[in-house]
C-alpha cells in the first residue's frame, strides 16, 4: 500500500489515519511460511509542530515450530511502528529517520520491515520447555529418557573421583 503524504507534510497538525490487513503469505523466514493469516495493521501518521512520525502496531500469528520441541505452535506477537518520516535527508547515514521520496509512503515494506527485525530469537512453546533428548529423541516435556549424558574427557578423571 503506498499513501501519498503530501498533504500530511505540508499542514501541520494533520492527521492520517491507517488500518489494513497486510498479507505476508508468500513470504519465507529459516525456511518456512509463517504467515496463514494476515497482519492486522493500525497506525497514526500525524504531523506535529512540523515533524511527521508515524506510530502503529502490527499484529499477527506466527505459524512456527518450538526450537526446542519441535512442536508446531501458532505464535501470537504484536511489533510496535515507529517512525519519523522525512521527505529529504542531508545524511543518507542516518538511521533514526525514514525517507518518504516524494511524499510516498510504502507502508507494506515499512511494516514488513518492522515485523521481521522484531522476530523473537527463539520461538518455544513454554518458557519451561525441555525441549528433545540429544540421543534417542524423546520429548521431555512428556516422557524421561534413560539415556546417560555424556561426559567431557577433560572432566573424565574427576568423574572419577566422584565415583568413589
Amino acid at each position: 500500500m503506498i499513501i501519498d503524504l503530501e498533504p500530511v507534510f505540508n499542514n501541520v497538525g494533520s492527521v492520517r489515519d491507517i488500518s489494513y490487513e497486510l498479507d505476508l503469505s508468500g513470504e519465507s523466514f529459516e525456511g518456512m511460511k509463517p504467515f496463514s493469516s494476515p497482519v492486522k495493521v493500525n497506525a497514526v501518521i500525524s504531523n506535529r509542530a512540523g515533524i511527521v512520525e508515524i506510530n502503529g502496531e502490527a499484529d499477527m500469528v506466527i505459524n512456527t515450530v518450538c526450537d526446542r520441541c519441535a512442536k508446531p505452535l501458532d505464535y501470537e506477537h504484536n511489533t510496535v511502528i515507529s517512525h519519523t518520516l522525512v521527505a529529504d535527508l542531508n545524511n543518507k547515514d542516518n538511521d533514526e529517520l525514514y525517507l518518504v521520496k516524494d511524499y510516498k509512503l510504502d507502508v507494506d515494506g515499512l511494516v514488513s520491515e518492522d515485523i521481521f527485525l522484531d522476530f523473537p530469537v527463539k520461538f518455544l512453546c513454554s518458557d519451561d520447555c525441555k525441549g528433545l533428548c540429544p540421543k534417542c529423541g524423546k520429548d521431555l516435556n512428556y516422557e524421561t529418557c534413560s539415556c546417560k549424558k555424556d561426559i567431557d574427557p577433560r572432566w573424565a578423571v574427576l568423574e572419577q573421583l566422584l565415583d568413589k
